[in-house]
Protein backbone atom coordinates (compact mmCIF):
# COMPACT_ATOMS: atom_id res chain seq x y z
CA UNK A 1 0.00 0.00 0.00
CA UNK A 2 1.73 3.27 -0.86
CA UNK A 3 1.18 6.09 1.75
CA UNK A 4 1.32 9.42 0.46
CA UNK A 5 -0.91 11.24 3.43
CA UNK A 6 -1.00 10.89 7.21
CA UNK A 7 -2.22 12.23 10.02
CA UNK A 8 -0.47 12.04 13.65
CA UNK A 9 -2.88 11.94 16.68
CA UNK A 10 0.75 11.62 18.51
CA UNK A 11 2.97 14.38 18.80
CA UNK A 12 5.64 11.54 19.63
CA UNK A 13 5.18 10.15 15.93
CA UNK A 14 5.03 13.58 14.53
CA UNK A 15 8.78 14.32 15.54
CA UNK A 16 9.82 11.17 14.73
CA UNK A 17 7.84 11.69 10.85
CA UNK A 18 10.54 14.77 10.62
CA UNK A 19 12.91 13.09 11.42
CA UNK A 20 12.60 10.65 8.57
CA UNK A 21 12.12 13.39 6.56
CA UNK A 22 8.34 12.35 5.69
CA UNK A 23 6.99 15.98 6.27
CA UNK A 24 5.30 16.68 3.41
CA UNK A 25 3.39 13.46 3.45
CA UNK A 26 1.88 15.38 7.02
CA UNK A 27 -1.57 16.35 6.42
CA UNK A 28 -2.87 16.27 10.08
CA UNK A 29 -1.73 16.78 13.21
CA UNK A 30 -2.86 17.44 16.87
CA UNK A 31 -2.76 20.50 18.57
CA UNK A 32 0.22 19.56 20.81
CA UNK A 33 2.37 18.95 18.13
CA UNK A 34 4.50 21.65 18.57
CA UNK A 35 7.84 20.18 17.75
CA UNK A 36 9.36 20.59 15.33
CA UNK A 37 8.72 24.35 14.96
CA UNK A 38 7.05 23.42 11.52
CA UNK A 39 4.35 20.43 12.56
CA UNK A 40 2.64 23.90 14.10
CA UNK A 41 1.76 25.07 10.76
CA UNK A 42 0.02 21.53 9.89
CA UNK A 43 -3.89 21.29 9.22
CA UNK A 44 -4.90 20.54 12.97
CA UNK A 45 -7.26 17.23 13.28
CA UNK A 46 -7.45 17.00 17.09
CA UNK A 47 -8.23 19.62 19.83
CA UNK A 48 -8.07 19.16 23.33
CA UNK A 49 -11.23 19.94 25.55
CA UNK A 50 -9.21 21.22 28.75
CA UNK A 51 -7.43 24.43 28.66
CA UNK A 52 -4.75 23.20 30.59
CA UNK A 53 -3.10 27.12 29.58
CA UNK A 54 -6.03 28.38 31.90
CA UNK A 55 -6.40 26.10 34.54
CA UNK A 56 -4.41 25.48 37.56
CA UNK A 57 -2.94 22.53 37.88
CA UNK A 58 -5.70 21.09 40.52
CA UNK A 59 -8.32 22.77 37.99
CA UNK A 60 -6.80 20.47 34.75
CA UNK A 61 -6.97 17.36 37.51
CA UNK A 62 -10.47 17.63 38.36
CA UNK A 63 -11.74 18.50 34.96
CA UNK A 64 -9.89 15.31 33.67
CA UNK A 65 -11.13 12.89 36.31
CA UNK A 66 -14.54 14.35 35.39
CA UNK A 67 -14.19 13.65 31.37
CA UNK A 68 -13.14 10.02 32.61
CA UNK A 69 -15.79 9.63 34.84
CA UNK A 70 -18.93 10.75 32.76
CA UNK A 71 -17.11 8.53 29.69
CA UNK A 72 -16.69 11.77 27.83
CA UNK A 73 -13.68 12.41 25.19
CA UNK A 74 -11.26 14.53 26.51
CA UNK A 75 -10.21 15.66 22.54
CA UNK A 76 -12.64 16.30 20.12
CA UNK A 77 -11.88 15.89 16.23
CA UNK A 78 -12.29 18.50 13.65
CA UNK A 79 -14.08 16.71 11.19
CA UNK A 80 -13.68 18.49 8.31
CA UNK A 81 -9.75 18.93 8.30
CA UNK A 82 -10.10 14.98 9.06
CA UNK A 83 -12.19 14.91 5.52
CA UNK A 84 -9.39 17.04 3.61
CA UNK A 85 -6.63 14.90 4.98
CA UNK A 86 -8.27 11.94 3.33
CA UNK A 87 -5.05 9.81 5.00
CA UNK A 88 -3.38 6.55 4.17
CA UNK A 89 -2.17 6.17 7.47
CA UNK A 90 -3.40 7.18 10.63
CA UNK A 91 -1.19 6.99 13.96
CA UNK A 92 -2.41 7.08 17.23
CA UNK A 93 -1.62 5.65 20.79
CA UNK A 94 -2.72 3.12 23.57
CA UNK A 95 -0.62 4.29 26.08
CA UNK A 96 -2.29 7.39 28.17
CA UNK A 97 -5.74 8.49 27.28
CA UNK A 98 -4.90 11.85 29.37
CA UNK A 99 -2.54 12.71 27.08
CA UNK A 100 -2.85 12.28 23.63
CA UNK A 101 -6.08 11.05 21.57
CA UNK A 102 -6.54 7.35 21.33
CA UNK A 103 -7.73 4.59 19.42
CA UNK A 104 -11.31 5.07 20.00
CA UNK A 105 -11.20 8.52 18.53
CA UNK A 106 -9.41 7.02 15.71
CA UNK A 107 -12.55 4.79 15.25
CA UNK A 108 -14.80 7.59 15.16
CA UNK A 109 -12.23 9.85 12.86
CA UNK A 110 -12.37 6.95 10.24
CA UNK A 111 -16.50 6.77 10.51
CA UNK A 112 -16.18 9.93 8.37
CA UNK A 113 -13.92 8.80 5.75
CA UNK A 114 -15.05 6.57 2.43
CA UNK A 115 -10.99 5.41 1.95
CA UNK A 116 -10.38 3.49 5.16
CA UNK A 117 -6.67 4.31 5.81
CA UNK A 118 -4.22 2.16 7.37
CA UNK A 119 -4.27 2.09 11.60
CA UNK A 120 -1.11 2.19 13.42
CA UNK A 121 -0.85 2.30 17.15
CA UNK A 122 1.82 2.78 19.09
CA UNK A 123 2.47 2.16 22.95
CA UNK A 124 5.59 2.62 24.00
CA UNK A 125 5.94 1.79 27.97
CA UNK A 126 10.34 1.85 28.11
CA UNK A 127 13.27 2.76 25.85
CA UNK A 128 13.20 -0.52 23.79
CA UNK A 129 9.64 -0.09 22.82
CA UNK A 130 10.43 3.71 21.59
CA UNK A 131 12.94 2.15 19.55
CA UNK A 132 10.92 0.19 18.33
CA UNK A 133 8.39 2.05 17.39
CA UNK A 134 10.96 3.70 15.19
CA UNK A 135 11.82 0.81 13.53
CA UNK A 136 7.87 0.07 12.93
CA UNK A 137 6.87 3.33 11.42
CA UNK A 138 10.41 3.06 9.40
CA UNK A 139 8.99 0.16 7.81
CA UNK A 140 5.58 0.60 6.97
CA UNK A 141 6.91 4.39 5.33
CA UNK A 142 9.80 2.19 3.30
CA UNK A 143 12.12 4.30 5.61
CA UNK A 144 14.13 1.58 7.22
CA UNK A 145 17.42 2.79 6.38
CA UNK A 146 16.75 5.86 7.58
CA UNK A 147 14.84 4.27 10.78
CA UNK A 148 17.88 2.68 11.37
CA UNK A 149 20.76 5.22 11.25
CA UNK A 150 18.20 7.13 14.24
CA UNK A 151 17.69 3.72 16.04
CA UNK A 152 21.47 3.54 15.99
CA UNK A 153 22.42 7.14 17.05
CA UNK A 154 19.83 6.64 19.87
CA UNK A 155 21.31 3.54 21.17
CA UNK A 156 24.60 5.24 21.37
CA UNK A 157 23.83 7.86 23.38
CA UNK A 158 21.86 5.16 25.89
CA UNK A 159 24.99 3.46 26.02
CA UNK A 160 27.08 6.33 26.67
CA UNK A 161 24.61 7.25 29.84
CA UNK A 162 24.94 3.57 30.81
CA UNK A 163 28.34 2.84 30.49
CA UNK A 164 29.54 6.36 32.25
CA UNK A 165 27.14 6.51 34.95
CA UNK A 166 28.87 5.97 38.36
CA UNK A 167 26.95 3.40 40.15
CA UNK A 168 25.70 5.91 42.91
CA UNK A 169 23.01 4.87 45.89
CA UNK A 170 21.36 8.40 45.26
CA UNK A 171 17.20 7.96 45.63
CA UNK A 172 15.52 10.34 43.09
CA UNK A 173 11.92 10.98 43.19
CA UNK A 174 10.12 12.06 40.16
CA UNK A 175 7.10 13.86 40.67
CA UNK A 176 4.61 14.14 37.38
CA UNK A 177 2.41 16.32 38.83
CA UNK A 178 2.37 18.59 41.63
CA UNK A 179 -1.56 19.45 43.18
CA UNK A 180 -2.95 16.22 43.62
CA UNK A 181 1.17 15.08 43.99
CA UNK A 182 1.85 11.49 41.34
CA UNK A 183 4.98 10.36 40.59
CA UNK A 184 5.67 9.54 37.36
CA UNK A 185 6.04 6.27 35.37
CA UNK A 186 5.99 4.68 32.40
CA UNK A 187 10.01 5.19 30.98
CA UNK A 188 10.91 7.79 33.50
CA UNK A 189 12.01 5.02 36.53
CA UNK A 190 13.81 3.41 33.34
CA UNK A 191 15.90 6.76 32.73
CA UNK A 192 16.44 7.37 36.02
CA UNK A 193 18.56 4.13 36.78
CA UNK A 194 20.50 3.87 33.43
CA UNK A 195 21.74 7.96 34.56
CA UNK A 196 22.90 6.15 37.52
CA UNK A 197 19.96 6.77 40.71
CA UNK A 198 17.69 4.31 42.52
CA UNK A 199 14.00 5.24 41.48
CA UNK A 200 11.39 6.15 43.84
CA UNK A 201 7.98 4.77 44.68
CA UNK A 202 6.71 4.32 40.96
CA UNK A 203 7.52 1.58 38.98
CA UNK A 204 9.03 0.83 35.09
CA UNK A 205 6.20 0.38 32.82
CA UNK A 206 3.23 1.39 35.31
CA UNK A 207 0.85 4.12 34.91
CA UNK A 208 1.95 7.64 37.33
CA UNK A 209 1.16 7.12 40.94
CA UNK A 210 -0.78 9.30 43.14
CA UNK A 211 1.38 9.97 46.54
CA UNK A 212 0.90 12.31 49.49
CA UNK A 213 3.68 14.63 50.87
CA UNK A 214 4.03 12.57 53.64
CA UNK A 215 4.56 9.89 51.48
CA UNK A 216 7.28 11.60 49.54
CA UNK A 217 8.58 12.35 52.83
CA UNK A 218 8.53 8.86 54.17
CA UNK A 219 10.46 8.19 50.47
CA UNK A 220 13.44 9.75 51.76
CA UNK A 221 14.99 10.69 48.19
CA UNK A 222 17.89 12.92 48.26
CA UNK A 223 17.44 14.02 44.49
CA UNK A 224 13.65 15.18 43.44
CA UNK A 225 12.84 16.17 40.11
CA UNK A 226 9.60 17.78 39.01
CA UNK A 227 8.47 16.93 35.35
CA UNK A 228 4.94 18.11 35.14
CA UNK A 229 3.11 16.14 32.25
CA UNK A 230 3.09 18.56 29.96
CA UNK A 231 4.89 21.98 31.56
CA UNK A 232 7.61 23.53 30.48
CA UNK A 233 10.41 25.36 33.02
CA UNK A 234 8.21 28.28 33.12
CA UNK A 235 4.92 26.79 34.16
CA UNK A 236 7.14 23.92 36.77
CA UNK A 237 8.16 26.63 38.51
CA UNK A 238 4.93 29.24 38.52
CA UNK A 239 3.01 26.27 39.94
CA UNK A 240 5.65 24.82 42.22
CA UNK A 241 5.95 28.44 43.96
CA UNK A 242 1.86 28.41 44.32
CA UNK A 243 1.73 24.66 45.47
CA UNK A 244 4.81 23.60 47.29
CA UNK A 245 7.05 26.58 47.42
CA UNK A 246 5.54 27.46 51.48
CA UNK A 247 4.31 24.08 52.33
CA UNK A 248 5.80 22.57 55.83
CA UNK A 249 5.79 19.11 55.03
CA UNK A 250 7.67 19.19 51.63
CA UNK A 251 10.18 21.70 53.09
CA UNK A 252 10.85 19.05 55.68
CA UNK A 253 11.95 16.87 52.86
CA UNK A 254 16.00 16.23 52.81
CA UNK A 255 16.04 16.87 49.07
CA UNK A 256 14.36 20.56 49.48
CA UNK A 257 16.53 21.11 52.87
CA UNK A 258 19.82 20.10 50.88
CA UNK A 259 18.65 22.47 47.97
CA UNK A 260 18.54 18.82 45.48
CA UNK A 261 15.27 20.05 43.71
CA UNK A 262 14.94 19.95 39.96
CA UNK A 263 12.52 21.09 37.12
CA UNK A 264 13.07 19.79 33.80
CA UNK A 265 11.03 20.71 30.51
CA UNK A 266 8.78 18.23 30.35
CA UNK A 267 6.63 18.66 27.53
CA UNK A 268 9.41 18.32 25.40
CA UNK A 269 11.74 15.36 26.90
CA UNK A 270 10.00 13.61 29.26
CA UNK A 271 6.01 13.84 29.01
CA UNK A 272 6.08 11.78 24.92
CA UNK A 273 7.93 8.55 24.21
CA UNK A 274 9.58 10.20 22.09
CA UNK A 275 12.93 10.17 20.36
CA UNK A 276 13.55 13.11 22.38
CA UNK A 277 13.17 11.05 25.30
CA UNK A 278 17.03 9.71 25.12
CA UNK A 279 17.89 14.08 26.15
CA UNK A 280 15.37 13.25 28.71
CA UNK A 281 18.23 10.48 29.88
CA UNK A 282 20.85 13.04 29.22
CA UNK A 283 19.40 15.52 31.49
CA UNK A 284 18.47 13.09 34.49
CA UNK A 285 22.46 11.98 34.10
CA UNK A 286 23.65 15.54 34.76
CA UNK A 287 21.42 15.77 37.16
CA UNK A 288 22.36 12.89 39.18
CA UNK A 289 25.79 13.10 38.49
CA UNK A 290 27.02 16.40 37.49
CA UNK A 291 30.71 16.40 37.59
CA UNK A 292 30.56 12.83 35.54
CA UNK A 293 28.53 14.35 32.57
CA UNK A 294 29.73 18.10 33.07
CA UNK A 295 30.75 17.82 29.02
CA UNK A 296 27.44 16.02 27.69
CA UNK A 297 25.40 18.41 26.19
CA UNK A 298 21.65 19.22 26.84
CA UNK A 299 19.35 21.49 25.06
CA UNK A 300 19.64 25.05 26.77
CA UNK A 301 16.82 25.58 29.50
CA UNK A 302 16.25 21.81 29.30
CA UNK A 303 16.49 21.83 33.19
CA UNK A 304 17.20 23.66 36.40
CA UNK A 305 18.30 23.36 39.96
CA UNK A 306 14.47 24.98 41.42
CA UNK A 307 15.76 24.75 45.41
Amino acid sequence: MSINKIVSFLPSATELLYELGVQDKIFGVTQECKYPENAKTKPCVISSMINSKELSSKEIDAKTCQFLEEGKDIFVLNVQNILNANPDLIISQETCDVCAANTNLVNKAIQFLQKKPLLLSIDPHNLEEILESVSKIGKILEKEDKAKIIIESLKDRIKNVETSAPSTNLKVLAIEWMEPLFTAGHWVPELIEKAGGRNLISSLGEQSKRLTIQEAKDSDPDIIILMPCGFDLKRILFEYNKILKENKTWNSLKAVKNKKVFAVDSDSFFSKPSIRTITGLEIIAKIINPEQFSRLSVPENSFLQIQ
